[in-house]
């Protein structure tokens, strides 16, 4: 297997657009629901992508890849698209699909953390390992809330997405950026 080393710009940009994303749901909570729905489903199209590439590194550079990470990727990938087709129910698919995809991706991450921490270091491995099961918390949650207000729904979401872009930023810085 090959090292992983470098800087991940793919990682950094993604965890600086979900800190905007989370940023702004705190800010305007109902504006978050309607009229950010296709940034949300960019960071979901994005999340998508970089699961699935994960998926094709590791099978390429170990001879098997996380079947964890090809459906996080799918399901990313599928919930920002099911966002951009129906705009005017991107509410409706906030509430239903994002605890899905929340839960999903903090399934892959905790799926990967073995790699994660070969690749990265401890530091990333922990900080991973606890984004992931807050995440995890955070998924469920708005599962039970489902029907719940949107402000609520909205600080889970932004508490979410700012947890989500450190960690991303912490990956990126940590090395586990790209392979050579």
């Amino acid at each position: 297997m090959k090292n992983r080393t470098g800087f991940g710009w793919l990682e950094l940009v993604l965890g600086i657009l979900m800190i905007i994303l989370g940023i702004l749901s705190f800010v305007w909570p109902k504006g978050a629901m309607t009229s950010m729905v296709m940034l949300y489903a960019t960071a979901a199209i994005i999340t998508g992508i970089c699961d699935i590439l994960f998926y094709i590194r590791m099978d390429q550079y170990t001879g098997f890849g996380p079947i964890v990470a090809l459906i996080s990727g799918i399901i990313s990938v599928m919930t920002g698209m099911m966002l951009i087709i129906y705009p005017d129910v991107g509410e409706w698919i906030v509430y239903f699909l994002f605890p899905i995809w929340f839960i999903a991706h903090n399934v892959f991450n905790l799926a990967t953390l073995k790699t994660l921490r070969m690749a990265a270091g401890d530091f990333c491995y922990y900080f991973t390992l606890i984004a992931s099961i807050v995440g995890l918390i955070l998924g469920w949650l708005m599962v039970l809330w489902s029907f719940g207000s949107i402000r609520s729904v909205s600080i889970i979401i932004g508490f979410y997405l700012i947890l989500t872009g450190i960690n991303c930023i912490v990956i990126a810085l940590g090395g586990a950026g790209r392979m050579r």
